[in-house]
Formats: C-alpha cells, sequence, structure tokens
C-alpha cells in the first residue's frame, strides 16, 4: 500500500476517533464526573443514563400520571409532576437530576431558593433556552421606564366585548380556559400592538402553535450533531412559525416606520411596538421588558383566570365574599386604578391560586462558573430547577391543610403567611429576579375577574373533570366548565 493511500485512510480514521473521544467525554466522562462531586456532597439522585439522562423515565411517569382519574383535590404535584415529587420522597428536598446529557440541581429548600433569586445574575443567570423556547420567546427587549404605557383601557374593552358574548350563555355551559385564552391574546394583541391588533392577534396565534410544539419537545433528548445533520420535523414547524412571525412584526414595524418618515405621525406610538422601536439604540439594561415577558404574560393570565374561576365556582363564599368587596369599591363602574390596590380578599384569593396552582411548575437558573450554594460546591453551568409545586405544597411550609384552599392564610399578607420565610412562596421569582410583567398580569386579573363578579354568580359544571397538567404553565387538560347566572336582568 502507497504512502498517499495509507495517508487517504489514516486521516478520516484519526478525525472519527478525536470526534468519539470528544463525544464520550461530554456523554459520559463528564456526566459521571458530575455526579460523583455532588454525591460526595450529600446529593443524590437517579443516576445517570447514557445520552437519555432520566428524562425516558420522567417521560413514562408522567404519562401514567396523567392517565389516571384524578378527584377534585388541589394536591396536584404527584399529577404535574410526578418524577419531581418521586425523587424528593426517594432523595429529600435537593437532589441531582439528569436532563438528558445536561445536570439539574433540582432545589426546594428555601434558603438555597432565596440564595439563588437574590443572588446577581452573573452568578446564577437564567438558563440558555433550548432552540424551541428560544423561537417562542425570542430576545428582543424594549425599556418601559419612564414610558406611559397603560394597559387598563385595553383590559376593560376586552372584558367587556367577552362578557357581552357571555349574555346569551346564561344558564348554559361556558368553558371558560378557552374564553379567557381568547380575552388574554386580544389583551396583549391590543396592548402590544395598539389599532392594528388584528395582526396581533395573527402573531399570538402563531405563538400559541408554537408552545404546543415545544410542549412535545420538553423531554426530548437531541444530539446536536445529528441535529445539524437532519432536523426533525418539529424544529422544521418551529422555524417556519417563527420567521413567520418575524415577518408579521417586521411588516407592522415598516408601516409604521414609513408614517413618521412621512410626516404621517410624529412618533413610532407608545404600545409595546412604539417602544420596541424606540429602544434600538438604547443602551439602558434596567427595567427592560421583553417578548418573552409579553408571552408569558399572556400564559399566565389565562392560567391564573381559568383556576380562580374554578376555585371560586367551588366555593361559594369566598366568591361572595369577593363579590361584596368589588361592589363595595366599585359598584357597577368599572374598575380604577386606584381601587384595585383596595382588593384586599380578591388579593387574598390571587395569592392560594397562585400558590395551589402554581403558574411555573419550576424556575429555571444555572451556575455560570464554578460556585458555592450554601455548603454545596457547584460545577460550572449546572442548572439549578426552583421545584416551585413542592415549595407551594410543602405541609413543613404551610401545615397539614396544604392543600386546602383557604385564602385567609394571607389576610396578613405574604410575610405573614409564610412565617417571614420570604422564599416559600415565589410564583413569579424573588427580589430582582421578579417577573417583569407581574404588575401587568395581577392587574388584568383584577379587572376581568371584578367584571366578572359585578354581573354574574359562577357555579361548576357537573361536566367538569379536574385533570391539571404543566405545559408551560398548570393548564387544565381538559378546559373547565362553568354555569353562570347573571345578576342582573338585562346582564
Amino acid at each position: 500500500m502507497s504512502g498517499l493511500m495509507k495517508f487517504v485512510i489514516l486521516v478520516p480514521c484519526s478525525f472519527f476517533l478525536l470526534a468519539l473521544i470528544k463525544f464520550l467525554y461530554d456523554y459520559l466522562w463528564i456526566p459521571l464526573r458530575i455526579q460523583h462531586m455532588l454525591n460526595s456532597q450529600g446529593i443524590k439522585g437517579p443516576r445517570y443514563k447514557f445520552i437519555h439522562g432520566n428524562n425516558d423515565e420522567a417521560t413514562q411517569m408522567t404519562k401514567e400520571a396523567l392517565s389516571k382519574p384524578m378527584a377534585l383535590t388541589h394536591d396536584i404535584f404527584p399529577r404535574v409532576q410526578p418524577h419531581i415529587y418521586s425523587c424528593i420522597n426517594r432523595y429529600g428536598r435537593n437532589f441531582l437530576y439528569w436532563d438528558g446529557v445536561r445536570p439539574e440541581l433540582v432545589i426546594s429548600e428555601p434558603e438555597l431558593i432565596k440564595e439563588v433569586l437574590k443572588n446577581s445574575e452573573k452568578t446564577f443567570p437564567k438558563r440558555k433556552p433550548t432552540i424551541f423556547i428560544n423561537k417562542l420567546l425570542g430576545d428582543g427587549l424594549v425599556t418601559v421606564e419612564g414610558e406611559k404605557w397603560d394597559m387598563r383601557p385595553a383590559i376593560i374593552a376586552s372584558v367587556e366585548t367577552m362578557l357581552k358574548k357571555w349574555k346569551g350563555q346564561v344558564g348554559k355551559e361556558i368553558e371558560v380556559f378557552h374564553e379567557f385564552k381568547l380575552l388574554t391574546s386580544e389583551v396583549i394583541s391590543r396592548t402590544a400592538f395598539g389599532s392594528t391588533y388584528l395582526e396581533g392577534e395573527k402573531i399570538f396565534e402563531m405563538l400559541n402553535k408554537l408552545s404546543i410544539v415545544l410542549s412535545r419537545n420538553l423531554s426530548n433528548t437531541r444530539i446536536p450533531l445529528f441535529v445539524k445533520l437532519q432536523k426533525p420535523a418539529d424544529m422544521l414547524e418551529a422555524e417556519e412559525l417563527a420567521k413567520g412571525i418575524q415577518d408579521c412584526v417586521s411588516k407592522i414595524v415598516k408601516t409604521r416606520e414609513d408614517k413618521v418618515v412621512k410626516g404621517e405621525a410624529d412618533n413610532f406610538s407608545i404600545d409595546f411596538l412604539g417602544l420596541l422601536i424606540n429602544a434600538y439604540h438604547d443602551t439602558d439594561e434596567n427595567n427592560k421588558l421583553s417578548l418573552e415577558d409579553l408571552v408569558d404574560e399572556q400564559d399566565t393570565v389565562n392560567s391564573l383566570l381559568a383556576w380562580m374561576v374554578l376555585l371560586l365556582a367551588s366555593h361559594g363564599d369566598w366568591q361572595e365574599k369577593a363579590r361584596r368587596e368589588v361592589i363595595e369599591i366599585f359598584g357597577n363602574q368599572y374598575p380604577n386604578s386606584e381601587g384595585l390596590s383596595k382588593l384586599k380578599i380578591m388579593t387574598m384569593i390571587i395569592n392560594e391560586s397562585l400558590r395551589l396552582y402554581g403558574l411555573a411548575v419550576g424556575l429555571l437558573r444555572k451556575g455560570g462558573s464554578e460556585v458555592r450554594l450554601g455548603n454545596l460546591v457547584l460545577p460550572a453551568d449546572i442548572d439549578i430547577l426552583i421545584a416551585n409545586a413542592a415549595l407551594h405544597h410543602d405541609p413543613q411550609l404551610w401545615g397539614d391543610d396544604v392543600h386546602l384552599f383557604k385564602p385567609e392564610r394571607f389576610a396578613e399578607g405574604i410575610a405573614k403567611a409564610t412565617n417571614y420565610n420570604t422564599a416559600a412562596f415565589c410564583p413569579f421569582g424573588l427580589g430582582p429576579r421578579t417577573c417583569v410583567g407581574t404588575t401587568f398580569a395581577i392587574m388584568e386579573v383584577k379587572i376581568a375577574v371584578s367584571m366578572i363578579l359585578q354581573r354574574y354568580t359562577i357555579s361548576l359544571s357537573p361536566a367538569y373533570v379536574h385533570a391539571p397538567v404543566s405545559i408551560i404553565t398548570v393548564k387544565p387538560q381538559h378546559g373547565i366548565q362553568v354555569i353562570l347566572q347573571s345578576l342582573h336582568h338585562d346582564a
């Protein structure tokens, strides 16, 4: 065999050998090293399985949990996160879990959670999103500090439209989760895109489709090299939807820019998109709001409204208390900003709804470099999952009645309800990590529920099947069916 022939054979074989060594180093040696490192510090967990980690078991446990009927109780943790529930019972409040090849330290100990959420963004930054989440949420930022961006008129107009439609449904069954999905989409569309909210609705319809694609891929393990060689159908669909969203936004932006250039408008408007255009050259990183926050808010409000209506329909005494408060503060008028801040009972109900049906079952962060957390030394680039569902359903923190709907827990505020343990209740994060859209979300919920209670009593339909499921937020798998009765003859 000639020297040239040997060289031709040797070069690709060498590249293959190097690629194999790199592959085994990334997918076997590093996971086993991290597992040993944390095991030696007392952090246990299910063992790492080559490439797939613990995702196969998690998927199977979730399928089994969702296949079983559930009584109308609020003990949802074993159903929405059966793998996390099982691991906490077996390994303790903090354990190591494997999301494919990525190590994930799952924590539900309040002191560790407080340390993560109150620390600087450099120490525990947000985990870089998967390709599906990145397509869903994007990365556009806009500064809202100092801008007048009042969502209340858009919310009231959208709720009024929904309630007018409900007039013909009095005494009949209504599926409110779907109704609130339409409501929140319209609110965000009006708020984000102003008078062009029809274009906004198209964008949010595509975002909803993207969220479905995301839910199908939450526990899928993908090897980057294989993905580059042949993209899965879901990834191609995600890219197509993302391009459609970008094209729609670009079209609206171009229309506004042309109007300003031609002198037909003095500015780009003060809705979200107008602020986004104005922020292109803004270097201030403080007080920023992203498309991620808007999408989060839509999903958050939709789910929170649905679970609140379920709880109020199931607990007529609290429904009546909330209605009396609303009538006392607003009468039959539209909710105003001053009155919204006085809704104490409503706030208690919102907090208890968030505790029982915590919208995000977990908050994901990562250790940017090797870092100390409590008494633990964590390896660089490890994911940290704050297990909200475990935290909010922990009898050690909330008492033996942890699974009961008791808004009175929050009668004297969150601090007293948590026995001044600030990290025991963090549905939107904590400290500098608090969700930027929280204020908007809570305002929308208060306005919508107030306007509903001013006009209707709500009872649960016999057709309702209790089946919470986690898809980005905790959602009702089969919707929430209620029956409305009018409080006024002309409602």
